[in-house]
């Protein structure tokens, strides 16, 4: 039987990885799966511009709803909604968490009929200001004296310190994600300085608390206002100013010009008080700015890059103090600078 000849040639011998080359492979990954965690953890996301919610006049979006649906009418809200129990209550309005159609809504009635025309410029306010920046408005009924609108578990912008210590959200109590808060609040007054129905001034601000109390805190940590019934409007090109309220106002919260400038001697007289402009919004900026930012590891370091433009702020001269817009960019050009810095020091310390 004639044998095959054998194939003399011999397959080359198998090469292994140095355990050396592993490890630094690996390390190698480590290091870009942290580099990766660290720009997730230090940079907070960018808030979109467009609101996902959006819907055409007269149209809102919730939760999850898919589709637009129209402001709900007297009828609807006769029918559809189910008052639970009151939640809130101001001069102005009482609000109850309702229902509607399984979810949770918050119903607004006038608390008395001498406070009507503010309830109703309120709502006037609702139905023109609908943006990312503005509680959604779900339907209304003049005739009944009621408002609905979306409801926000968390309550007013005063529980922020009680929500981020719950354990859901100390992730969220960060310096980042607290100067985002800050940056939200001053959009806000931007927004309302450049108002598609002009420049509005927010008067329900004599002191911080009253101040907090205009502003929801959502579930997912961001800022919309929500109380519109005070909202006097600036026109430059006919002259007219505004004055918030008819009382005498006292303390350093409010703006110089808004006290009165006669001395003691002279008893108050709203007749006689001089009228200003938006600029008293931008005076209380830095304190409603340092609530926000609280005690946290690092607030201070943000207070401290913001000291210039806050006390800008805090010119005795109206006309010197910065715009909205501007304290806005600020604020990103610092929380740029900051969330780099501390990405950069982390990564230097790896």
């Amino acid at each position: 039987m004639e044998k095959k000849p054998q194939d003399g040639r011999k397959s080359p011998p198998h090469k292994e990885v140095p355990p050396v080359v592993g490890l630094l492979l690996a390390l190698a990954l480590m290091n870009t799966l942290l580099y990766l965690c660290l720009d997730w953890f230090f940079i907070s996301p960018q808030r979109s511009i467009v609101d996902p919610t959006h819907c055409p006049y007269g149209y809102f979006r919730m939760g999850q709803m898919k589709n637009c649906s129209p402001w709900l009418s007297c009828e609807e809200l006769r029918t559809e909604v189910r008052q639970l129990k009151r939640v809130g209550e101001g001069a102005v309005k009482r609000v109850f968490l309702s229902e509607w159609k399984e979810r949770k809504v918050a119903l607004s009635r006038l608390t008395s009929l001498e406070m009507k025309d503010d309830f109703l410029h309120g709502l006037q306010m609702l139905k023109s200001l609908q943006s990312k920046y503005v509680v959604t408005l779900l339907g209304y009924c003049e005739d009944d004296n009621t408002i609905l609108t979306e409801y926000h578990p968390l309550g007013s912008l005063s529980s922020l310190e009680e929500t981020l210590n719950l354990s859901k959200y100390q992730n969220r109590n960060t310096w980042q994600h607290r100067l985002q808060l800050a940056m939200d609040y001053v959009g806000i007054i931007n927004f309302l300085h450049h108002s598609p129905l002009g420049t509005l001034v927010m008067c329900d601000s004599n002191d911080l608390p009253k101040t907090l109390s205009q502003y929801l805190l959502t579930s997912n940590i961001s800022i919309v206002v929500n109380d519109l019934d005070a909202l006097p409007l600036v026109n430059r090109s006919s002259g007219t100013f505004v004055k918030c309220g008819h009382r005498e106002l006292h303390g350093d919260f409010v703006a110089p010009e808004q006290l009165w400038p006669h001395g003691d001697d002279m008893p108050f007289q709203d007749n006689l008080m001089p009228s200003y402009d938006e600029k008293i919004d931008i005076w209380k900026i830095p304190d409603v700015s340092s609530f926000l930012l609280g005690h946290v590891e690092g607030s201070d370091m943000v207070r401290f890059h913001l000291f210039d433009i806050h006390k800008a702020c805090k010119s005795q001269t109206p006309a010197e103090r910065p715009t909205a817009q501007d304290i806005l960019e600020t604020y990103q050009k610092v929380l740029n600078s900051l969330r780099d810095t501390v990405v950069s020091q982390t990564r230097e310390m790896l």
